[in-house]
């Protein structure tokens, strides 16, 4: 008998199911917790066509690498000001969907409970050369994306 583990949150989403929910869910949101040096030079997912604007908020600070202490309160600040509750599916999005993972526990810690991991992330996992953009995540799935 497989005995399935609570992760901790609500689950994981591939790039494609994420983008799904939410163009279904116009309460539903996107916040991506890279760095400001990621969103600036990698780029961001582009919600315009389903209404909506990503939320970023950092959980690690470049280039120290430290977490960032008012994560939860900042993002929890952030999501209600855009009028979601505690209750709103949330997706959290990183680089490859480590740090997402971790921000959707603490967001779940604070009480939000439907927090979402984007797994493979904005720019999905190393490929056999060693390069992202190619195997999974928001980018390689054709999922609309900008740079500044």
């Amino acid at each position: 008998m497989e005995v399935e583990i609570d992760p901790g949150y609500a689950g994981d989403l591939p790039a494609r199911e994420a983008w799904s929910a939410l163009a279904a869910d116009p309460s539903s949101q996107l916040v991506d917790v890279r760095t400001a040096a990621e969103w600036a030079f990698v780029g961001i997912p582009d919600l315009s066509a389903a209404g909506r604007d990503v939320r970023l908020v950092e959980w690690q600070s470049f280039p120290s690498g430290t977490a960032n202490p008012d994560f939860a309160e900042k993002a929890g600040r952030i999501l209600h000001e855009a009028g979601a509750g505690l209750d709103t599916p949330i997706l959290f999005l990183c680089r490859s969907g480590g740090r997402s993972r971790a921000a959707a526990i603490a967001m779940t810690k604070a009480r939000w409970t439907r927090a979402y991991n984007i797994i493979g992330g904005f720019e999905g996992d190393l490929d056999d050369e060693r390069h992202r953009g190619g195997r999974n995540g928001w980018k390689s799935s054709g999922l609309p994306w900008l740079q500044t």
